[in-house]
């Protein structure tokens, strides 16, 4: 069995690789905890930030996270041997707007230099702009892997 905290560098270095990650808040009503794909940020020992509201669209999403404060987020691997990181997080801080470093931090993880600096630049630039950085902090970590060496 692998040290605790070498599993929990490993954990945090794969959180901090460039997933899709799907996050989960819970609802305002009585419909079931309302869950999305995102673009994240994260670096080990860090907090998590992400960003909505793009395309001058306000998301739902935006004031489900105010209101409940806390939210859900998984990333995975999607071919073996799989594995998994879900975290759960209290919201820390909400940025309206963001400032263009936030956007890029993130945006830089999925696409090309290029094409980051024209998304960010352009979403910041619409005055029917929408767009809100959350910052959460990691709070309880969930894993599991089949690979044998990350101590599952």
């Amino acid at each position: 069995m692998s040290d605790p905290a070498t599993l929990d560098q490993k954990w945090q270095a794969f959180l901090a690789e460039p997933h899709v990650a799907v996050l989960s808040v819970a609802s305002d009503d009585d419909r079931p905890p309302h869950t999305v794909p995102l673009f994240y940020h994260y670096e080990p020992n860090g907090n998590v930030t992400f960003f909505t509201g793009t395309q001058g669209r306000t998301a739902r999403k935006t004031r489900l996270i105010e209101n409940a404060g806390k939210v859900s987020m998984c990333v995975q691997k999607e071919d073996f041997p799989y594995k998994y990181v879900t975290v759960q997080g209290t919201l820390l801080k909400i940025d309206k707007p963001p400032a263009v470093e936030q956007m890029l931090a993130i945006a830089r993880r999925y696409m090309p230099e290029d094409d980051a600096l024209e998304f960010v630049h352009g979403e910041l630039n619409d005055p029917k702009s929408k767009l809100v950085v959350f910052t959460i902090r990691p709070d309880r970590w969930l894993t599991s892997s089949f690979a044998e060496d990350d101590g599952n």
